[in-house]
């Protein structure tokens, strides 16, 4: 999905982090619980999120800048752009359709940086920190997808992500997260539904963006490709379980936690093209998942 470059996305509000500062007893909730559980099923450490004791984690301060993105041009450009421009749309969208709506901060870094929940990293991926309302991305992970999960990680893909994040902010100011608790792994799990239900609301908003406009009128996308709708498609079932744990050589449903690849770009598509209505994966039973 190309950004319009004339659109204008001053107005952005994605930060860079600046200094950090230790906060004392932050809770994760569910992300300290699916980073627990992700950690083995995708071969890298993710307990830098999990805190623990008194410990807590890290939030950015004052310190943090507010990034030099400016039209879509700029977010055409730069993959840190494309996530400012993303957060404009996303802002737009979701104020539409939730009341009261509350927006999340969104981060971009590079490398590692300190959260509430713990430090944030390029392995561990895009990442929604619930106790500080914060949406963290290091865009060289798009790499890493291409490079170990054979996804083509393009325009669309990177949108897609950005919105699956956000749609975990969304269930958190809802109150999904705390009427639907983690009640452990597998393929009927709470995890996994929760999951699907952010690829959902991810499709929904796709599905929409390319209708929203800047103060001038002027659409902030284009019209998205097949092959760009293709390649969205491809980054879920990138991250699906099955094909995660099928690269490492085996496949256990009941350590499922975001639910499987055809699940995955299945529930996206269900978003995309029923919209929000479609995306109560709570009320589904698990067989139809």
């Amino acid at each position: 999905m190309t950004f319009n470059p004339d659109a204008d996305i001053s107005g952005h509000r994605t930060r860079r982090p600046g200094r950090t500062a230790a906060i004392a007893g932050g809770g994760v909730g569910l992300l300290g619980i699916l980073a627990l559980l992700a950690g083995p099923l995708l071969g890298i450490d993710l307990t830098g999120l999990l805190g623990g004791g008194t410990q807590g984690g890290a939030a950015p301060e004052s310190g943090s800048t507010v990034l030099a993105c400016d039209t879509g041009e700029d977010a055409n450009t730069q993959d840190d752009c494309r996530m400012a421009g993303a957060q404009v749309l996303l802002d737009d969208y979701w104020e539409k359709h939730v009341d009261g709506y509350v927006p999340p901060q969104l981060y971009v870094f590079s490398g590692q940086t300190s959260t509430q929940c713990g430090t944030a990293s390029n392995s561990v991926g895009p990442f929604y920190c619930p106790p500080e309302q914060g949406v963290y991305i290091d865009p060289t992970f798009f790499q890493v997808m291409r490079q170990q999960f054979g996804a083509s990680a393009g325009e669309l893909a990177q949108l897609y992500i950005v919105g699956h994040e956000w749609g975990h902010h969304i269930q958190n100011i809802t109150g999904v997260m705390e009427q639907h608790p983690n009640n452990g792994t597998g393929p009927d799990s709470n995890s996994v539904r929760t999951e699907l239900q952010a690829d959902c609301y991810a499709g929904a908003w796709l599905a929409d963006a390319a209708g929203l406009t800047d103060d001038a009128g002027v659409p902030y996308l284009e019209e998205p490709t097949e092959a760009q709708i293709e390649d969205a498609l491809n980054a879920a079932f990138a991250v699906g379980d099955d094909h995660i744990q099928e690269q490492a050589g085996f496949n256990n449903p009941e350590s499922w936690t975001h639910g499987s690849s055809a699940q995955r770009q299945g529930w996206f598509a269900s978003g995309y093209q029923n919209g929000l209505g479609s995306c109560d994966t709570f009320s589904v039973d698990g067989a139809r998942l």
